[in-house]
């Protein structure tokens, strides 16, 4: 997948105003307008300006996307890093193709009117139902409206899920400033973390999302839950793995050792011929069950063997004993 540069596709500087990202649009439209243009590619200019626009005068998106860094080249092998967008507060959803829908030079609608690109960086998270275009609506008396919800991406560790927590975080709101620049303003937020959430499941904060219009009710605030990449364990859904290294002997001969699991140390038997990537299971070890709903995960500790190096002469001394011992060939199975 290519990185796009949005700035260059519509031929503005990073730090370009939201009305000159506009005028530089609207140029570009009226060119590559595919009704009125002979350019050979006008309908694919006219996508690419459309994409760029659609990330650039919105924000939010615009606040996300130069997160990733000026140092990316148009074209560009790219890759969104995990949890890029984690920490952005926005408001939900958008529609139509390329440029918005509500263009004054129309749009493409279908699922291919947008890049890889923009799919991999916008296709989920930022299409939240229910968003409303900014200044869209003035109050005026006696007209009443509910406020927008609002969305975010949070980290949070392995060990908040399965103990619960109460914890500080910090949220960044994109907004334009009065010289018609895209800028963040921070709040910070004590969020209780619930025992036994996982992955890709939210938090909601009443009345933590856009205010309302007149007496309308405040949207509410949703927290998505993602875990921080943690030093040992990994996480699929409830059940939580951890790779467990042995010698070959522990793993030929059985053995009794010492395993970290997140409730502390526990002893575990290994046994007898074991081979590497076998599986012992800690029922109900993993993450806990948040209700009467669901169960508790298990934990299972993956069989890594390793063998130690041969740095001395009694070490190498007993490699080649081995080597007499063992008619052992690993690669058998390859037909060598």
């Amino acid at each position: 997948m290519e990185y796009k540069d949005y700035y260059q596709i519509i031929g503005v500087e990073r730090d370009a105003t939201q009305d000159e990202i506009k005028r530089a649009y609207r140029k570009l439209a009226r060119k590559y307008h595919p009704d009125v243009s002979k350019e050979a590619d006008a309908e694919q200019r006219f996508k690419e300006v459309g994409e760029a626009y659609e990330v650039l005068k919105d924000p939010e998106k615009r606040a996300a996307y130069d997160q990733l860094g000026a140092n990316w080249k148009a074209g560009q092998d790219f890759n969104a890093p995990p949890d890029w967008d984690a920490g952005f507060e926005f408001h939900g959803g958008f529609s139509g193709g390329p440029g918005g829908g509500s263009s004054q030079y129309g749009g493409f609608e279908g699922a291919d009117a947008y890049s890889d690109f923009f799919e991999s960086l916008f296709g989920q998270g930022f299409r939240q139902a229910g968003g409303r275009a900014q200044g869209a609506y003035q109050q005026h008396a006696g007209f009443h409206s509910a406020g927008d919800d609002h969305h975010a991406k949070i980290l949070i560790d392995l060990e908040d899920s399965m103990q619960g927590a109460t914890r500080s975080i910090s949220l960044r709101i994109p907004e334009v400033d009065s010289s018609g620049h895209v800028v963040s303003k921070e709040r910070v937020l004590k969020v209780n973390i619930p025992k036994g959430i996982k992955q890709g499941q939210h938090i909601r904060l009443a009345g933590q999302g856009n205010p309302g219009i007149g007496q309308g009710k405040a949207g509410d605030l949703y927290l998505e839950i993602e875990f921080n990449p943690h030093s040992i364990y990994r996480v699929d859904g409830r059940d939580v793995y951890l790779d467990l290294p042995v010698t070959p002997w522990e793993a030929a001969l059985g053995a009794s050792v010492k395993v970290p699991t997140p409730g502390g140390l526990v002893d575990m038997k290994i046994k007898p011929g074991s081979a590497s990537g076998s599986k012992m299971r800690l029922k109900g070890r993993g993450i806990p069950a948040s209700s009467a709903n669901n169960s508790a995960g298990d934990l299972y500790m993956v069989l890594r063997i390793e063998a130690p190096a041969a740095n001395t002469a009694e070490e190498k001394a007993a490699y080649e004993n081995m080597k007499k011992s063992f008619s052992f060939n690993p690669r058998s199975k390859l037909g060598v």
